[in-house]
């Protein structure tokens, strides 16, 4: 199974970056590079979609107010936790198209 990840760019005050560094760790980010650059450091990494939105809500205490975060969609990737989740079929078989279109046409009708 896979699932969509975002590209990651956290920039935050220097002093903050041992605050910082172990929440996207938490939220099964990868981080790519890490630097600082005078009084301000930068992360870069990839994080899962689902994620994201825990990270922004997480980032303006870990940053004093001073961070910054862009994300933008990356790329799929394989999802390692968990099993496939299951489902029996709720609707008739696409592939017995007699079926399927005796079903189709119902649906219309109503």
């Amino acid at each position: 199974m896979y699932g969509p990840t975002h590209r990651l760019r956290v920039e935050a005050p220097a002093g903050t970056l041992g605050a910082l560094l172990p929440v996207p760790a938490a939220l099964r980010a990868v981080p790519h590079t890490t630097e600082t650059r005078g009084d301000r450091c930068v992360l870069e990494g990839v994080v899962p979609a689902a994620r994201v939105h825990a990270l922004e809500q997480r980032l303006p205490g870990l940053a004093r107010g001073e961070g910054e975060l862009e994300s933008g969609s990356a790329h799929y990737a394989p999802v390692s936790h968990g099993t496939v989740p299951r489902r029996p079929r709720s609707d008739h078989n696409p592939l017995n198209r007699k079926e399927y279109l005796l079903n189709v046409t119902r649906r219309g009708d109503g």
